[in-house]
């Protein structure tokens, strides 16, 4: 049986083509009108600084503003990307729509590390940095616990951080965390374990956000970079969403440097070696014991997760001394969490199960 073929005129040719590249001026010229598309939104006031590190307590907008005497939360993000994506515009920003419930909202900043900074690692992020953070929340606070956000590999410091300090964190909260880095569907864990990364940090220092940068783009090299933007010729005719599509470019793009030693002793005890999942990491010279955490835990995971896939997050279950252990799924990728409509209701998840566990006590 033949198969059928496409049949095309020169005129139909021709006339998309033309159609092409009007769309494609149009879009340049659209493009040059764009100004600021910087992501983060939402006032903040610094509050602690420790070298490159800056925590931030942020205000709620006049136009929200419901106060801010419910429950603190300090958030602990990724050294990945900018912790921007979480406060992206005013009507995306996972941080203004807890402020607006009543949260009192602190995020730690790791900021730009350079050569100087090459020789920082697990002990420093985790019982320096983090737990320097922390501190500053209690005594701001005057409360003797903090509730903690954990986001991506920032989740992963977390859960190290409150295995070795319990007493500090009341409750914990994970979002697209990994716990268990050799699950067949992580591919950045399948592209880990083939780099010398011991050669690569030997000879660089720092690892640039440039380099990692490519590594995420290129596992979804398709949707993450041709489609996408093959569909802004689409939206050019829109400033509000060119503006959104910039700010999101402009996120992505921004990537830090990270720190040699981190990136050497996180990518061979949990990609590589999956210490975490196995209960065999030590941080400081300390056992990193997850049956220390016996506080309340939400762990919430996104089902269409590429970066952090469901079972890489929600095995935590199952390693943790907590008995009041919550999940929460959300039908979108690893950004998506954060921005995308399907997630609108997961600030005031957050809240509420932050508020009734603080009432109960």
């Amino acid at each position: 049986m033949s198969q059928p073929t496409l049949q095309i005129t020169p005129e139909q040719a021709r006339a998309d083509a033309q159609k092409y590249r009007d769309q494609l001026k149009n879009t340049l010229h659209a493009l040059t009108g764009v100004r600021n598309t910087a992501p983060g939104c939402t006032p903040r006031d610094v509050v602690y600084t420790e070298d490159k590190v800056t925590l931030y307590r942020y205000r709620a907008p006049l136009a929200t503003d419901s106060g801010t005497n419910g429950p603190a939360v300090l958030i602990c993000y990724a050294l990945i990307n900018r912790p921007s994506m979480m406060d992206l515009q005013e009507d995306r920003s996972l941080i203004r729509s807890l402020l607006s419930l009543g949260l009192d909202v602190f995020l730690i900043e790791w900021g730009s590390p350079d050569g100087s900074d090459r020789y920082l690692d697990m002990h420093d992020y985790v019982n320096r940095y983090l737990h320097h953070c922390v501190e500053q929340v209690r005594r701001i606070r005057d409360e003797s616990q903090v509730n903690l956000i954990g986001v991506c590999q920032g989740g992963t410091l977390s859960l190290c951080y409150t295995a070795q300090h319990p007493t500090a964190i009341k409750n914990l909260i994970t979002m697209v965390t990994p716990v268990d880095f050799h699950t067949p569907d992580d591919l950045i864990g399948k592209w880990v374990r083939h780099v010398d990364v011991d050669a690569l940090v030997d000879k660089f220092g720092n690892v640039s956000g440039e380099t990692l940068n490519g590594v995420f783009l290129s596992l979804l090299p398709f949707r993450l970079m041709s489609q996408k933007y093959v569909g802004l010729l689409d939206i050019a005719h829109d400033r509000a969403q060119l503006e959104n599509f910039l700010r999101m470019e402009e996120w992505i793009f921004d990537s830090p440097d990270n720190p040699g030693e981190m990136f050497r002793q996180f990518s061979n005890w949990f990609y590589k070696e999956n210490r975490l999942r196995k209960g065999t990491l030590a941080v400081s010279g300390r056992p990193v014991d997850l049956k220390q955490i016996t506080m309340p835990v939400l762990n919430i995971y996104a089902t269409q997760d590429h970066i952090v896939p469901p079972p890489a997050s929600t095995c935590l279950a199952e390693l943790i001394g907590s008995t009041d252990y919550t999940t929460h799924a959300v039908p979108s990728g690893h950004i998506g969490i954060y921005v995308s409509s399907k997630s609108k209701q997961l600030p005031a998840t957050i809240a509420d199960w932050l508020k009734q566990r603080n009432a109960s006590t």
